[in-house]
């Protein structure tokens, strides 16, 4: 048995002030006031700051200077956990983009093995609509048969995100996707608000980078970001790095959505997580420069920042921090369906914890309870 004590606890929705955290064979056992607390195994002082649970991030293309899309294999995916392991995100979904069919089917199979920290995969294309098609790569894109939906379903070992545009995905296609456990998000897409709204009735559930590739908001043409934040149902992907959303257009997503639509993600590049700063995707140059990569032509190519860098962002914002880290931890449980496991710490869920300094400075990682 471990106990922490020596900092606020953040449980996944509020904060603990002098208490303890009991661990028990790398599971919660409870938040304990500070007087109540056994004595007994071992006590971890940590002298201050927050004592979160890991983050949860389900949109991670790379990092440490591994894309998956060029490594879709276990060993791949273990390095991307790895990596953003070291930046306090205990839990993730490693990202396929639009690509041929067999990296597809790599990456599906590769997902199916149990590694640590990885939660299961998010296929963010090819079944995307090519007028809003980003960094991905054109000739791939396609639209999704019956077989396709199937190859999915089957693929399915543990958690499976799968981003669409109503273009290539018919509703129908959605409801059978949805009522197998695969989570769907609208993304990349030219959709107006009726579209949209019609594929969340279908059963899609979240929206993928609010903001990014999609048809923005007007007042008389709402488009995928108006019917995105006006729908309490929809979960919102939100890249939180200052360059793919302007500060006050965040503000507006988080007076829309609140903590608990909005989800924070790293949309991670190979470079995010220690990687290089300039690197290749499909025989395209991608360059960093401070936290922000583009392609030569100027095009956003995901982004080089981690959950820490996207909690950072918003708390700067001044949005409280309970909010900020809620959106990083159980927020994103809920959107997954994982929320009894991870994200949250209450008893019986996984010891997966984050301590930060009061500068929201990393100070450890613990996965079951194990310091890493």
């Amino acid at each position: 048995m471990l106990t922490f004590i020596g900092s606020r606890i953040f449980d996944g929705e509020q904060f603990h002030d002098d208490s303890a955290l009991v661990v028990d064979g790398g599971r919660v056992r409870a938040i304990l006031p500070h007087g109540e607390r056994s004595r007994s195994g071992e006590t971890r002082d940590l002298g201050g700051g927050v004592l979160a649970p890991g983050f949860v991030d389900w949109q991670v293309n790379g990092g440490g200077g591994v894309l998956f899309n060029e490594t879709p294999t276990p060993e791949g995916i273990r390095a991307i956990a790895e990596a953003h392991r070291r930046f306090g995100t205990t839990a993730l979904l490693p990202t396929v983009i639009t690509d041929a069919p067999d990296v597809l089917a790599a990456a599906l199979a590769a997902a199916r093995e149990k590694i640590p920290g990885s939660l299961g995969v998010h296929v963010e294309g090819p079944y995307i609509d090519v007028r809003r098609k980003g960094a991905h790569p054109a000739e791939w894109i396609r639209a999704m048969t019956q077989a396709d939906a199937t190859q999915l379903i089957e693929a399915r070992e543990g958690v499976m995100v799968v981003t669409v545009a109503p273009v290539s995905v018919a509703n129908e296609t959605i409801a059978r996707l949805a009522a197998s456990g695969v989570i769907v998000s609208v993304g990349h897409a030219e959709a107006s608000a009726e579209e949209a709204r019609a594929a969340f009735d279908a059963g899609a559930r979240a929206a993928t980078h609010l903001y990014n590739a999609m048809t923005q908001l007007g007042h008389r043409s709402p488009g995928l970001v108006g019917a995105a934040l006006a729908d309490s149902r929809i979960f919102c992907g939100f890249i939180a790095d200052g360059f793919h959303v302007h500060e006050t257009a965040a503000r507006v997503a988080f007076a829309a959505k609140g903590p608990n639509r909005l989800v924070l993600i790293s949309d991670a590049m190979p470079s995010a997580a220690g990687g290089p700063h300039r690197y290749e995707l499909h025989g395209r140059v991608v360059t960093q420069v401070g936290l922000k990569l583009t392609l030569e032509d100027g095009t956003l190519a995901g982004a080089a920042i981690t959950m820490i860098d996207a909690v950072r962002y918003m708390a700067a914002m001044g949005i409280p921090l309970a909010d900020v880290l809620r959106m990083a931890t159980s927020t994103p449980a809920k959107l997954l369906r994982i929320e009894n496991a991870h994200g949250a710490l209450k008893p019986g869920a996984r010891a997966d914890l984050a301590h930060l300094s009061d500068e929201l400075e990393l100070r450890g990682v613990w996965m079951a309870g194990v310091a890493v």
